[in-house]
């Protein structure tokens, strides 16, 4: 049985033109055309209102759900005091807990709640919202072991309340166009995907860089006295996290475009110089992981490859990702290297000039502006609002941020018995 959410095209031998290439990968874009694939345009007119409640100051800060005008942010809460005003402020709500179990208890004005706490708690934190009737928007990932997918899975069914994971990397203008193109067969068959998620964090482990001179905390991620992300006094959830525990900026590229499940999964990670291997954060965390930097081989489902890459050390930057098929291929731009290149059969490479997906009717007018991680912000605000709105799930529904999430978990255990490759549990919608 196929796990997969969209059929594939199949490869009928038709080349696709440079000409009409264009004509698609923009007026698309323009009209709306493309949905659920390109973001979801404005719904009609409704006088619904959807009343949002954030918790996390910090990524919470940086999302658009006041700016739709159909929904009111009703509550807010963070365990710190300037973190709180920091929402306060931000999305002009006067309603301030000082945490979320203290939200759930008093507030009886929220519908939704976006969740920006730390990592090793937003499968816990969307569990007690839906618990307390509550849709969930959380930020990635959806969770951090197989358990706790399950479990979501458990409770998603048994409220029939909506999960929306804020990955990024889906809502990037490249990943609407590769998306776009995926849909309508520019690619042929898209039998190999490279998706990687580069983030030096050396300045923050070291002082200035200088392996000779660790930092005892990671100098950004320590969060003295801040209960919400503390496992052991003193420590980041970050403090010697897994790549492999974050893998959604990479896997966004490939399950967000063609809707592929991953099956089975070889990792490999690296442990660092002598210096990082000594580092106080790779001997001694609550995720058992000795690695600074991940690469794994995937296989999805459909007998398609994908090499995924998460790297903590290493000079490089950003999520990026490359998609080739028979047909046609697409390269994302590389850090200020090269702009995005497609190349068509026949035609043969060439720029291709990505749409400013942002300023189509895909957004209410208001929304309409650059936002933060690529421009995905205002789209993550509005497709969830949106789909509360219509009822139905949002484009990254908790299957979907499954799919982006349970390979790492896999991932990372492969990488500890040496790249040995192991199947991914699949964590489907009933009947799929």
């Amino acid at each position: 049985m196929s796990l997969t959410k969209h059929t594939h095209p199949q490869d009928n031998g038709e080349l696709v033109s440079r000409r009409s290439f264009l004509q698609w990968s923009g007026s698309a874009a323009a009209s709306g055309a493309v949905l659920m694939q390109a973001g979801r345009a404005y719904p009609a007119e409704t006088k619904k209102t959807l009343r949002m409640g954030v918790v996390g100051g910090g990524f919470g800060a940086g999302f658009h759900w006041h700016e739709h005008p159909n929904c009111t942010v009703t509550g807010v809460t963070d365990l710190r005091p300037d973190r709180r005003g920091r929402l306060r402020r931000r999305y002009k709500c006067d309603k301030v807990y000082d945490s979320l179990e203290i939200m759930i208890k008093e507030a009886k004005d929220i519908d939704a709640v976006a969740i920006f706490s730390g990592a090793p708690d937003h499968a816990k934190h969307v569990r007690m919202c839906m618990e307390r009737g509550w849709h969930a928007v959380s930020a990635c990932p959806t969770c951090v072991s197989l358990e706790e997918a399950a479990m979501l899975k458990e409770i998603k069914e048994k409220t029939g309340l909506k999960y929306m994971m804020a990955e990024s990397s889906y809502y990037r203008p490249e990943c609407i166009l590769a998306r776009n193109m995926f849909r309508e067969g520019a690619f042929g068959e898209l039998f190999y995907t490279e998706c990687e998620y580069y983030h030096d964090v050396t300045n923050n482990y070291y002082d200035k860089g200088d392996l000779k001179k660790p930092l005892e905390f990671p100098r950004r991620y320590y969060n003295k006295g801040w209960p919400d992300a503390i496992r052991k006094p003193g420590y980041s959830w970050r403090w010697g996290v897994a790549p492999m525990n974050y893998p959604t900026h990479s896997l966004g590229y490939l399950v967000g475009v063609t809707g592929e499940r991953i099956a089975k999964v070889s990792c490999l990670g690296w442990r660092g110089t002598p210096e990082l291997k000594e580092h106080p954060s790779r001997k001694d965390n609550i995720y058992n992981n000795p690695f600074w930097s991940q690469a794994s081989m995937m296989l999805t489902d459909k007998g398609h490859m994908c090499r995924c890459n998460v790297f903590w050390i290493c000079q490089a930057r950003g999520e990026r990702a490359q998609w080739f098929g028979n047909n046609g291929t697409l390269y994302m731009p590389n850090a200020g290297v090269h702009g995005a290149v497609e190349k068509i059969r026949g035609k043969g490479a060439a720029p291709v000039s990505v749409p400013q997906y942002w300023k189509s009717d895909m957004l209410p007018e208001q929304m309409r502006h650059a936002s933060g991680h690529g421009g995905s912000a205002v789209f993550i605000s509005a497709e969830f609002v949106n789909a509360l709105l219509e009822d139905r799930e949002p484009a990254i529904d908790l299957y979907e941020s499954l799919a982006m999430t349970v390979p790492g978990i896999v991932g990372q255990q492969s990488s500890l018995k040496d790249g040995q490759q192991l199947a991914v549990p699949q964590f489907e919608r009933p009947g799929a």
